[in-house]
């Protein structure tokens, strides 16, 4: 009896193991296809591809903006074909998933507007995406982009 109690306990042990092996690698899949996905949206703005956009944002994404605003879809998908942003570079991912559909993406950006004024379109911002899994997609949500300031 103690035997099988011992097999018992090591074969779920051994599941459980295996089951956490899988949970990790799929996290790690994840992150990793989100934050391919987060670069994506950047190159879709610089490169004006507002069709690339409506396919990565759900039809209720919203933005607030470095500058506080609240911005739609439309005004997001407007402001890529207009060009308003010529460059970024993207940094300092961090992935954090909230269950099996939704996660979050944080990242550091380098900002280069058309503007060309720093305090309508801060050059250093860092930014919060919330992706939601829509039937077998994922989709940006919603992103809130902070201005850096100069002590941080």
């Amino acid at each position: 009896m103690k035997q099988a109690f011992l097999i018992l306990l090591m074969f779920l042990s051994v599941s459980c193991m295996a089951q956490t092996a899988r949970e990790e690698t799929s996290s790690t899949h994840l992150q990793q296809a989100l934050i391919a996905q987060t670069q994506a949206v950047a190159q879709a703005q610089k490169s004006k591809d507002g069709d690339t956009l409506k396919r990565l944002l759900t039809d209720n994404f919203q933005q607030v903006g470095s500058e506080g605003k609240l911005h739609d879809k439309d005004d997001f998908t407007g402001d890529a074909k207009d060009g308003k942003l010529t460059d970024c570079t993207l940094y300092n991912f961090k992935f954090l998933s909230i269950d099996d559909n939704a996660a979050i993406v944080t990242y550091d950006a380098i900002i280069h507007m058309t503007e060309g004024d720093d305090l309508l379109a801060p050059r250093y911002q860092h930014f919060s995406d919330v992706w939601v899994k829509q039937g077998d997609q994922w989709r940006l949500r919603f992103q809130q982009a902070t201005a850096k300031r100069p002590i941080d």
